[in-house]
């Protein structure tokens, strides 16, 4: 697929602007992979694509269920093409279970206490800062999104937390906590943006924490070398097949 103009370039996609519709944008996914706000840099072959393939598995399925996306298509493995948006620099982490930075920043809780219904929290996406954490007051007197938009977002976290934790289940995984993101698009209307891959969550298959599946095996990892990257790599491609699944 030709590609338009450079719009944007992150630490995982660049985003093109689509070449026959300016309303669409492509994004193409990279073999990086980063941990510690970038500090930790890495190249798996092949990750672009698998990234690429779990997002568009998991968005597919969003759509199929109402929800309101960016999704247009995926016409390489690579590529996604989206409605051109504009993000909002929040990303917006929905936890069924405490683990990771939760308990850091909670410590008296125990891990694996269960939030029910599953706890939204609100981080700035700013990597200078490490994404703060910030409150719904702050969000909307900063101008970054009105009231009205936070409520949306936070009913729309829980709805794609539901769908994906239900999709999961079906498989014995867990699904412990989801990262998304939201933009507005050309017309205003607020959508689940960006990407839902394998960097974007925490599953356990069998409830089991030893079991993970996602990106934290390579945050966790104390040094990184061949065996420790085609360790993630497999992971990666295990998620590609069950997230074609939910499509069955």
């Amino acid at each position: 697929m030709q590609l338009g103009e450079k719009l944007a370039e992150g630490k995982t996609k660049i985003v093109y602007l689509h070449p026959e519709d300016s309303q669409l944008a492509v994004l193409a996914h990279k073999d990086g992979i980063t941990a510690g706000d970038g500090a930790r840099r890495n190249i798996i072959p092949g990750k672009g694509a698998l990234a690429g393939q779990t997002t568009a598995n998991v968005f597919a399925l969003l759509n199929r269920a109402g929800i309101a996306t960016h999704f247009v298509a995926a016409p390489d493995p690579k590529l996604t093409v989206v409605r051109r948006c504009a993000m909002i620099p929040l990303e917006v982490v929905t936890r069924r279970l405490a683990t990771g930075s939760y308990l850091k920043r909670h410590p008296d809780v125990a891990e694996g206490a269960r939030f029910d219904p599953p706890l939204i929290e609100f981080f700035l996406k700013d990597d200078a800062r490490h994404d703060p954490l910030i409150t719904e007051a702050e969000i909307a007197a900063q101008g970054i999104a009105t009231a009205g938009e936070i409520a949306h977002m936070t009913a729309a976290a829980v709805q794609v937390f539901t769908v994906l934790e239900q999709s999961w289940s079906w498989q014995d995984v867990t699904l412990v906590d989801l990262k998304i993101e939201f933009g507005r698009d050309q017309g205003g209307e607020l959508l689940v943006a960006d990407v839902i891959d394998n960097d974007s969550w925490r599953i356990w298959p069998g409830g089991q924490k030893s079991q993970m599946l996602d990106k934290q095996v390579y945050r966790n990892a104390r040094q990184v070398d061949d065996a420790v990257l085609e360790e993630v790599r497999q992971r990666y491609v295990q998620v590609v097949e069950m997230t074609t699944a939910f499509l069955e």
